[in-house]
């Protein structure tokens, strides 16, 4: 891509407290956005604290992600007026679907859906 999107050159750690302070506005918790991003990224805790640690930009954080989950294709739904399973582009997606797992958090949905019925 020759000229990508200003969010992919981003640090994931000048976002990651957007998505806190979306939850927390809505009475969720930081512990809940770590699980959701651990569930569609595969990083442990400890390699999420890393990569904020490091500064990792979101382009990076998404394609260096140890196991994409296979479920991120139930996501479905608009985010920023565009539908999250017609984006072509893997990492616009993976930030899309990340954007839309928050908004469903902070909305109120019961984790085992945001997650995808993981727990059941």
């Amino acid at each position: 891509m020759t000229n990508p999107p200003r969010i992919y050159r981003m640090s994931f750690a000048s976002v990651y407290p957007l998505y806190i302070t979306k939850a927390e506005k809505k009475g969720r918790t930081k512990t809940e956005v770590d699980e959701i991003i651990r569930w569609l990224t595969g990083y442990s805790q400890a390699a999420l604290e890393a990569q904020l640690e490091k500064g990792t930009d979101v382009e990076t954080f998404l394609a260096e992600a140890p196991q994409l989950n296979p479920a991120r294709a139930l996501i479905k739904g608009m985010v920023c007026g565009v539908r999250v399973e017609e984006i072509e582009e893997p990492t616009m997606q993976g930030i899309r679907y990340l954007d839309k797992l928050i908004d469903e958090l902070a909305r109120g949905k019961a984790m085992e859906k945001i997650l995808r019925n993981q727990y059941q």
